[in-house]
């Protein structure tokens, strides 16, 4: 199991947690998209094998979203983010 560090709670077990998909996805403008811009936000997402940034949310806690760089092949949580703040230089 997962130890991951809320930003506001601190180190819990990963079943307090509910994961939200990959992070740093833009929505594009409703009047400005087309179909095909519309079908990549809503359902093409990359599938890195290595550093991947997602958004999870304290769903058994303080109930706030956040982001976690996580290794997808060994789970190493590499940095946990406040959903407000900048992805960390240097990963």
């Amino acid at each position: 199991m997962l130890l991951i560090p809320c930003p506001w709670c601190g180190p819990r077990e990963e079943g307090e947690f509910a994961p939200g998909g990959e992070g740093h996805i833009r929505r594009p403008e409703p009047q400005a998209a087309s179909d095909q811009d519309w079908a990549e936000y809503l359902y093409y997402r990359t599938n890195p094998k290595g550093l991947h940034f997602e958004r999870w949310v304290h769903a058994a806690g303080c109930r706030r979203w956040f982001n976690v760089a996580r290794d997808t092949v060994t789970h190493e949580i590499r940095a946990v983010y406040k959903m407000s703040e900048n992805r960390p230089e240097g990963l």
